[in-house]
């Protein structure tokens, strides 16, 4: 590895055509595991081990060129979240029959590019000066750096991590098949009772992709995620049954209080969690922007940048901003047909996505990209922008939600990718790569990904149904929930209310932790994030986080810690990419009855389910 001004190559052709090709697949993956539970997590890692492994073959390969495919690879990644988070609301409301291939590649390409864009000003001001944490960013520089000393010294550990990768892929890929293809058994397991009128419901959802995201999460995010869902299902929804009755099957009405109203509650526990995290950004915000335009300063007048602090020209990233005006304006004004109000959500969605990014992006460096709930400032952003719409158009226009929802996938692309990308920087920083070239190969990154997230989506929603209960797509149903229940005036404004009155608190007792020093932290938008998901998914998340938090407890070595970030991705990875497999034969022939059916082995679910637990926590606790 290099620290000097003198580097090693790091936009070759192989890395280059490696970067397209992972940023691609990981894109596909991504987008199953957001659709279906609401939280996706950073590929960063196990890009990193896959790009070891393969450029091992290469005779040149080095840790930069290392870092590069990486930094493609969870670009395109990120980018699956904003979309999925968003584009399939306007299928769910109606104002697509289908996905359009050719409008989900512009939207997504449009997005990303403006997030790759907004991130350059930032780096200096949230890596450089705050010096913020980002940790994933961090744990990925680490898995570089072993790989190039295993590659100076000895390739077994290399190949040892892309070991680990495969079988806990072909475990989560397996599960995922005999689950989600033969029907053997159902996704979840899960209960109610009632408790003098009051519904009280708890389950679990039997994927081990779960409890990987919890792992890489960790305890603290983990908790605040449980304790979200418990706010919803333990308190919130026994209230409003006692109170309000219920009628029918204690858990399909538990279902149908939190779907209908509960999950509200998390709606405006993320407006105020996000405006809070905007109040925090102003000034490294504006300490940022003015560095980089003292660095195009001192360039004109001929001093020297040190290559590792070469960002993209800023006067160029102003240009590239206001050259992607143009397409951005013809995407709205395609939908709502009126100049002036396309030419002012246009103006609308640069100030939400610049603002919205960096959120993102000093989010990504507290808590980590995967902890990174970049639909809460989504949220804000639609709820914001429907409410602008409605003033404009009145309550008859048919497309006035549709352009919300397009304003906010946009601005949820951007703000994706921005988090992500300063994810990748930080580890550039720490092992000594040029950013200008990271900064282009997310452009790549961005644009491989955007080529393929619209076939992804065509093939999950022919087979799966998008929205439907094998599918939920948590997100995109919350966000055409909003922009519809604004202009139907069906939204429950009371449960909005009370959950930014939740997260007024939540910010409050956090001020508290972090006055006593506190290591644990009460951050705002990981409660929201549990407070509008399903219950059964937040508990294998809370197992996953204290599997983490007991491994640690154990004295875990380097070493056991990286072999459970790499067991983790392995188990994401094969689960998310076997949902899109078993997807393409249903696609291909257009029968959801393809697969055959072998039901009766509940308990064998189970028991893998539990199964995978104890062989995690062996894996990551025993010396």
């Amino acid at each position: 590895m290099s620290n000097g001004e003198n580097s090693f190559p790091e936009i070759t052709f192989k890395a280059v055509i490696l970067g397209v090709l992972l940023s691609a697949v990981l894109a596909g993956a991504n987008a199953y595991l957001g659709l279906f539970a609401g939280m996706t997590v950073s590929a960063s890692i196990p890009a990193a081990v896959i790009s070891m492994g393969i450029l091992n073959f290469f005779r040149n390969s080095n840790i930069l060129e290392n870092n590069i495919v990486q930094t493609s690879a969870s670009a395109g990644e990120s980018l699956a979240a904003g979309v999925i988070f968003t584009i399939p609301a306007l299928v769910l409301m109606g104002h697509w029959s289908s996905f359009d291939y050719v409008e989900v590649a512009r939207i997504s390409a449009i997005g990303g590019l403006i997030g790759v864009l907004f991130t350059v000003p930032l780096r200096r001001a949230l890596i450089v000066q705050a010096k913020l944490l980002f940790p994933e960013g961090i744990a990925t520089a680490e898995v570089l750096k072993a790989g190039d000393e295993a590659k100076t010294a000895d390739s077994s550990n290399a190949s040892a991590g892309i070991k680990t990768i495969g079988i806990a892929a072909v475990v989560g890929g397996v599960m995922k098949l005999c689950q989600q293809g033969l029907a053997m058994w159902h996704a979840a397991v899960e209960g109610a009772r009632t408790v003098g009128g009051a519904i009280f419901g708890i389950g679990s959802d039997l994927s081990p992709a779960l409890i990987s995201v919890g792992y890489i999460v960790g305890r603290n995010i983990a908790i605040l995620v449980v304790a979200g869902g418990l706010i919803s299902w333990a308190l919130a929804i026994p209230i409003y049954s006692a109170i309000v009755g219920y009628e029918g099957d204690p858990m399909e009405a538990a279902w149908n209080i939190w779907n209908t109203r509960i999950r509200y509650l998390g709606v405006g526990a993320m407006v105020v969690g996000g405006i809070w995290s905007l109040l925090k950004l102003i000034k490294p915000l504006a300490e940022g922007i003015r560095a980089s335009f003292d660095a195009l300063k001192q360039t004109k007048v001929g001093v020297k940048v040190s290559r590792k602090e070469r960002d993209l020209p800023i006067n160029y990233v102003l240009i590239g901003l206001g050259a992607l005006l143009i397409p951005v304006f013809l995407l709205y004004n395609g939908v709502l047909e009126s100049v002036g109000v396309a030419a002012l959500l246009s103006v609308v969605m640069m100030v939400f996505g610049f603002l919205f990014s960096a959120v993102a992006s000093y989010m990504a460096g507290v808590v980590g990209s995967s902890n990174n709930p970049v639909s809460g400032v989504t949220i804000a952003t639609i709820l914001f922008t429907s409410l602008l719409l409605l003033a404009l158009l009145g309550t008859g226009s048919p497309a006035g939600a549709a352009g919300a929802i397009l304003v906010g996938a946009v601005v949820c692309c951007a703000a994706a990718i921005g988090g992500d990308n300063m994810q990748d920087l930080k580890t550039g920083y720490i092992v000594g790569a040029t950013p200008w070239k990271q900064q282009v190969m997310q452009v790549i990154g961005v644009l491989s990904a955007a080529v393929v997230l619209g076939l992804v989506l065509d093939i999950l929603h022919t087979a799966y149904t998008i929205g439907s209960p094998t599918l939920s797509a948590p997100q995109a149903t919350l966000m055409k929930s909003v922009a519809d229940g604004v202009f139907t005036g069906n939204l429950p404004w009371n449960m909005v209310a009370f959950g930014a009155i939740i997260g007024v608190v939540i910010i409050l007792l956090d001020l508290r932790q972090e006055k006593r020093g506190s290591k644990f932290r009460l951050h705002v938008l990981a409660v929201a994030v549990g407070i509008y998901l399903p219950i059964e998914l937040t508990v294998p998340i809370f197992i996953g986080g204290m599997i983490a938090h007991l491994s640690k407890k154990s004295g875990a070595t380097k070493a056991m810690e990286k072999k459970g970030l790499l067991m983790a991705s392995g188990l994401i990875t094969g689960e998310a990419l076997m949902g899109i497999l078993v997807a393409v034969p249903i696609f291909v022939t257009a029968d959801k009855d393809w697969w055959p059916t072998l039901h009766g082995f509940g308990w064998l679910g189970l028991a893998l389910f539990l199964g995978v637990i104890a062989w995690f926590y062996r894996t990551v606790t025993e010396k």
